[in-house]
């Protein structure tokens, strides 16, 4: 009966701990790589992915999780099984975080 028990109790744990993990997994949808979203999205091939790269490249950062129905080759049901799944964020310019602005460091005047 214990060793019952037990195993219910760890089949428990290993499940929630599973389910924790599938949905700790997202995607920003507006900076990621095609590899990326292939990776993390559900019925998202590498043809695909590389649809929703080119398109948030030809027509700028996706606002809303219905606008990726208008990427050529995904409806609204891959859209409604992957909306817990992206996440937005501003697409950012690569060469904008390079040009990252820092303030000098104040210099200490030393008297005599």
């Amino acid at each position: 009966m214990k060793s019952l028990s037990t195993l219910l109790s760890s089949l428990i744990l290993f499940f929630a701990l599973a389910g924790a993990a599938i949905a700790a997994d997202t995607v920003n949808i507006n900076t990621a790589d095609a590899a990326t979203i292939d990776r993390v999205l559900v019925n998202i091939g590498p043809a695909k992915a590389q649809a929703i790269v080119d398109y948030r490249k030809a027509n700028g950062a996706f606002r809303s999780v219905e606008q990726l129905a208008l990427v050529k080759g995904i409806g609204l049901k891959t859209v409604e099984k992957n909306r817990e799944r992206i996440v937005f964020g501003a697409a950012v310019h690569p060469k904008a975080s390079a040009k990252a602005v820092t303030k000098p460091a104040p210099q200490q005047v030393v008297r005599r």
